[in-house]
């Protein structure tokens, strides 16, 4: 029996070609309701594998690996939300998908949330999973630096090596998620961490021009707190915050059963409540969704 934390043998592996790069996903597959899944930053789409095994017989699950990630292209230049969220509209439109929601965690949250408030109605709901809605006096250009030189020291270390220090820092954490995760660092490029640098999108501009349900999910130990959470509610009262208890930031690797059921309970009754929404040509704008 395949273990639960690997990707499923009858998964389509696939690549989308989008804005001149090519970005590869994964995807459990089935005439269901669509889930955009989108890592964090030094993530991959295989780093999604629990949350899909547990969702997949009601959900088809798309993993894209974003650019710079994963097997996705890694160009020297374009790694703003901007750009990220740019691949995901195409990978949309190339793929022909119909009306889907958006999950992301981390990086991939805050990627969500701009593609969601350019696509309006063209998608159906948004999960938001600790996104990295930070203030603005963060000290983003330092992270960067150093999250840079960490990566450029961890290529220099033995898988091995890694895994062990990696199972010290998680002790609680599956073995396949470390492993996972860390062929996914090995995999990402240092350009990749270019998304780190400002000016940084305004989060609460996004969640203001958000027009469908969407839910977001923080750890307690995370990185979005409570507070945030409520000021965003009351930006946008379509928008639901749910606190994970003894969580950290790592929600989708610690907490894989528990951010799965949470993602189900808030999906099941709009999947259940309406039929799919057919997307025509003159839904959106690509043009409008281009331009933020």
């Amino acid at each position: 029996m395949a273990r639960q934390n690997t990707p499923a043998s009858h998964w389509t592996d696939g690549v989308c070609r989008a804005n001149g790069i090519n970005i590869h996903y994964l995807r459990t597959g089935g005439n269901k309701p669509t889930i955009i899944a989108l890592h964090g930053l030094a993530g991959n789409s295989v780093c999604w594998s629990p949350i899909a095994r547990a969702l997949e017989q009601h959900y088809d699950i798309i993993m894209p690996d974003a650019r710079g990630h994963g097997q996705s292209s890694a160009p020297l230049h374009g790694y703003t939300y901007q750009d990220h969220a740019n691949d995901v509209i195409e990978l949309i439109r190339t793929l022909g998908i119909k009306s889907p929601y958006l999950l992301g965690h981390s990086m991939g949250g805050m990627t969500a949330a701009m593609v969601a408030s350019r696509l309006g109605l063209a998608i159906n709901g948004v999960i938001l999973a600790d996104p990295t809605f930070l203030s603005a006096e963060w000290p983003h250009e330092v992270y960067h630096r150093q999250l840079v030189e960490q990566h450029q020291q961890m290529l220099t270390s033995s898988k091995e090596a890694l895994f062990k220090a990696d199972k010290a820092k998680h002790r609680f954490r599956a073995s396949a998620i470390i492993e996972h995760l860390i062929e996914a660092k090995l995999q990402t490029s240092l350009q990749a961490f270019d998304v780190l640098i400002p000016p940084n999108p305004e989060f609460d501009e996004l969640i203001r021009n958000i027009y469908v349900p969407t839910l977001m999910l923080l750890g307690s130990e995370g990185v979005v707190s409570a507070e945030t959470a409520r000021a965003l509610h009351r930006i946008n009262p379509d928008l639901q915050y749910k606190v994970i208890q003894d969580a950290g930031h790592g929600l989708p690797y610690d907490e894989p059963a528990r951010l799965a059921a949470a993602i189900h309970a808030f999906l099941k009754p709009k999947t259940a409540a309406k039929p799919r929404l057919q997307a025509t040509p003159g839904m959106f704008s690509m043009r409008a969704a281009y331009a933020y």
